[in-house]
């Protein structure tokens, strides 16, 4: 499943790209490679939060946060380490998606990935928290594409499994002196 990526070498700016379910750009965004303790095939990527402040079950986005974002070409899942500015963890959000995908034709490189309903998100203190299955109930998807819905779930099932764990890639604790800085 998936495909693979060339080299992405440290500070390679991307731009990346997320779709919603329904194959529609909702956001846009700088980011660059760095070094996260992503193992092959993943990549890390780090970004600025600059949109306006979220509460997401406990994890708080906040403008000047900084994420690590974790995407592959193989793994139905993406996973966001949110930072606050001093380097405090504030918790990981994660994404059950299609495998990420790369434009190379693009200048910079476009990382694309692919929405697919539910979220998780996880907190230092260990709580957990499954959001959006609802959504995913509405799509349909259980009667249209049985084994996508199956999929979704079960990539939601390795999320949780993951995260209780702290396993990568919610492996990451407080950074303070190890942010690199995004100019």
């Amino acid at each position: 499943m998936g495909e693979i990526w060339p080299e992405l070498p440290l500070g390679t700016a991307l731009t990346v790209v997320k779709v919603d379910p329904g194959g529609q750009e909702v956001a846009r965004y700088r980011g660059v490679v760095i070094d996260a303790g992503a193992p092959n095939p993943w990549v890390a990527v780090q970004a600025t939060w600059v949109s306006r402040e979220h509460d997401l079950d406990g994890l708080l986005f906040i403008a000047g946060d900084v994420l690590h974002e974790f995407f592959s070409p193989t793994h139905r899942f993406n996973v966001f380490a949110v930072f606050a500015p001093n380097g405090e963890l504030r918790g990981w959000y994660a994404n059950v998606t299609h495998p990420a995908r790369l434009d190379a034709t693009t200048n910079p490189t476009t990382l694309i990935w692919h929405d697919l309903y539910i979220d998780v998100v996880a907190l230092p203190s260990g709580r957990v928290v499954v959001r959006d299955e609802d959504e995913l109930e509405e799509s349909g998807l259980r009667e249209t594409d049985r084994e996508l819905y199956d999929a979704i779930r079960s990539t939601r099932d390795e999320i949780l499994a993951l995260a209780r764990q702290r396993a990568f890639p919610f492996h990451e604790a407080d950074v303070l002196s190890a942010m690199p800085h995004l100019s």
